[in-house]
């Protein structure tokens, strides 16, 4: 990233009073987006926005318009071609003493085309086509696997927002602990070594939540990146964690990941490609011919009229009646590397079969989590009013309380890691279950086993009339950085405590 000479300055100018004062604490810029300034963005517009931003997504769509190009090769090879070739020499010396010229031009045309490889051009053709679909299904694989991220980024800040709450209400809870104790304490009724455990505690609190509030602003800064905009943009997600029931079995979801994972497709169409490829191998054991017709021009020097012309057509053939084993090596190549595809495609589909079962176990467990969870605030809650009765009363200890405490704080927290568990699982259930984003797969290759064109495929598998556009690459968008000049608060700063005992866990 290249700073500008004026910003440089600035930096080194703020080193130097940084150095001046003995301490090392500037912080350069973090952002253009004050408090007044916040982006609110939903879950969908999240992942609208790495849609179009990401340049994963961006790398996928070069990669199929470098396959479409490689299949425009492969049809052409087969073309006739048009050669022109133009020579011009003077000589002289004893040798060329009786002649009365010293100068030649030369000037000649050759039109070739193959007419039979053996079988070569064809099977290029075919394995380039199935290339280029198989970047079609990448590209959707792609999105899919952005989708994904950017759900889980987005879910890792309503995460550690929603535990900012659980870690400000313990710090709330502990200060009135701790002001409740000192007046104890004044009128002699406790201890100091109550007012000193509570000032200990009171500080990890202090501590556990400020460490929660870098972790929230990592994640903004991380899902800001990823889906394209400043690392220091403020934004305040507007969905929450909540509990939606899925009804579908282990089987179906089985199921319907083998027939539409667009990776199990991807790896057929690999397969495909490796027989194709054995085929071409083949090539080298059958004739070639090709035709061409050649005519030239040549003329003894530039001012003469006498000039030279002749022509040639014809059909060559070659035939390697022994070439070494060259072509039985290769044979035996493309043999392997047939096997291989057929052995990656298999463990595709086993793989795909334990990502499934895997996120489906993990959807099943956050699920029972969450009301064990939930059950398990309201006795914390319950525990803490008894300790701080008890403590009061004077027949429960300082210790009592703090434990109670902590405990209050994990229950609330885990109720909201098992909520997230279950939004998380249930996004990479969906993703690793093939649900589409763009194109059907498994309409897609049907139409492109009917020998349609993938342009063709593409509309007949397309979820939306947006999406039966072919993408096209584009000029590479310049590097998101962030605003040097203006500082602004960190997203933590402006999150504002939505969580409330009444509202979290009913």
């Amino acid at each position: 990233m290249k700073i500008s000479n004026r910003i440089k300055k600035k930096l080194r100018r703020k080193l130097a009073a940084a150095l001046a004062a003995g301490i090392m604490t500037f912080s350069i810029g973090f952002g253009s987006v004050d408090a007044a300034q916040i982006l609110n963005v939903t879950l969908d517009e999240t992942i609208q926005r790495a849609f179009e931003n990401n340049r994963t997504i961006k790398e996928s769509i070069a990669d199929r318009e470098s396959a479409f190009w490689s299949l425009s090769e492969a049809r052409r090879q087969g073309n006739p071609k048009l050669a022109w070739n133009f020579e011009a020499q003077r000589f002289g010396g004893s040798a060329y003493r009786s002649y009365t010229y010293n100068r030649s031009f030369t000037n000649s045309g050759t039109i070739s085309m193959p007419i039979y490889q053996g079988g070569r051009l064809k099977e290029g053709r075919r394995s380039a086509r199935y290339a280029l679909s198989s970047a079609d299904l990448s590209l959707e694989n792609t999105m899919q696997d952005v989708r994904l991220r950017s759900t889980i980024y987005y879910f890792n800040v309503l995460q550690y927002r929603n535990l900012i709450g659980v870690y400000e209400e313990e710090v709330v809870t502990l200060q009135e602990h701790l002001r409740n104790v000192n007046a104890q304490f004044r009128v002699g009724t406790v201890a100091k070594v109550d007012v000193l455990e509570s000032q200990v505690e009171l500080a990890n609190a202090q501590q556990n939540l400020v460490n929660i509030q870098n972790n929230y602003d990592v994640a903004v800064a991380t899902l800001n990146n990823f889906i394209g905009l400043p690392t220091d943009t403020v934004i305040r997600p507007q969905d929450t964690l909540a509990y939606k029931k899925y009804n579908l079995n282990l089987g179906d979801c089985t199921a319907y990941a083998l027939q539409n994972r667009a990776d199990a497709a991807m790896a057929d169409y690999a397969v495909k490609q490796a027989e194709s490829a054995r085929r071409a191998a083949k090539a080298g054991y059958r004739p070639q011919v090709n035709a061409s017709i050649s005519k030239g021009l040549t003329n003894e020097n530039l001012v003469s009229k006498k000039i030279d012309d002749q022509w040639t057509a014809g059909i060559s053939a070659t035939w390697n009646i022994f070439d070494g084993g060259i072509t039985s090596a290769q044979v035996h190549e493309a043999d392997a590397a047939l096997t291989r595809a057929k052995e990656v495609a298999a463990q595709t589909r086993e793989q795909i079969q334990l990502d499934v079962q895997q996120y489906f176990l993990e959807l099943r467990a956050a699920e029972k989590n969450i009301g064990t969870t939930q059950a398990s605030v309201s006795l914390a809650e319950e525990n803490y009013k008894i300790a701080q009765v008890r403590y009061a009363a004077g027949v429960g200890t300082n210790l009592d309380v703090m434990d109670a405490s902590r405990k209050l704080t994990e229950a609330r927290s885990n109720y909201f890691t098992a909520l997230y568990n279950y939004n998380t699982a249930k996004a990479s259930l969906d993703r690793y279950m093939g649900v589409p984003v763009e194109i059907d797969v498994v309409r897609y290759v049907e139409s492109e086993a009917e020998g349609k064109t993938a342009a063709q495929s593409r509309e007949d598998a397309a979820l939306t009339p947006e999406a039966a556009v072919v993408p096209e690459a584009e000029d590479v968008a310049p590097v998101v950085t962030i605003d040097f000049e203006n500082d602004s608060p960190l997203p933590s700063d402006s999150v504002k405590n939505e969580y409330t005992k009444d509202r979290a866990f009913k």
